[in-house]
């Protein structure tokens, strides 16, 4: 088997946009099937349709992975992540979830209903810290996707920078809860912890 096909416990895949993030975990979860009939695979899909852009994108996103991983379940859940990993735990089933940044982007700025969600979001490290509690407590495997952002020029306007912030603290949580995060650059997997 090769190597860095290597089911972790937990493994975080930061990089890029169009870096091979989600391709990664997707061959994951791939290889993940493919070893026991027994074994199933759930998405946690974080990511909302706000627009026609992105309604389109999910789409694309949906048909390139039932192509690639046909046995895939998906599970939509733009916000209660910590439950829906949780709800999907189990010994023989790999969770991917794609992606930690729209989760944190739904978290910190929601769209609709912006002042009844305000109210629920005043706490966002209590739920971080509930994904981190369901990360190390999930029964099978668990691979989280997020964009590392923070690489580049420092962004203009305070509601941004402090976005880029809490990214940046929300990577160093979960790399530090997970066995193993690698860095996708160009489509090639770096191993920055853990065995690749």
């Amino acid at each position: 088997m090769d190597d860095s096909m290597r089911i972790a416990r937990s493994e975080l895949i930061l990089g890029g946009q169009k870096s091979g993030k989600s391709r990664r975990a997707e061959l994951l979860a791939r290889s993940w099937l493919a070893r026991s009939p027994a074994h199933q695979a759930v998405l946690i899909a974080t990511a909302q349709p706000w627009d026609e852009e992105m309604r389109e994108r999910i789409a694309r996103h949906q048909a390139d992975r039932a192509e690639r991983v046909p046995g895939m379940q998906t599970v939509e859940e733009p916000v209660q992540l910590a439950q829906a990993l949780a709800r999907c735990s189990q010994p023989q089933t790999l969770i991917v979830v794609d992606c930690l940044t729209l989760w944190l982007t739904n978290l910190l700025m929601p769209v609709e209903n912006y002042e009844q969600n305000k109210l629920q979001a005043l706490d966002p490290q209590a739920k971080i810290d509930m994904v981190l509690g369901a990360i190390e407590n999930a029964q099978g495997p668990v691979v989280l996707v997020g964009n590392e952002i923070g690489l580049g020029v420092i962004p203009l306007g305070r509601e941004t920078r402090a976005f880029v912030d809490a990214l940046g603290l929300l990577s160093q949580s979960v790399a530090q809860v997970c066995e193993r995060t690698t860095l996708m650059v160009a489509g090639l997997p770096l191993t920055l912890k853990g065995r690749p």
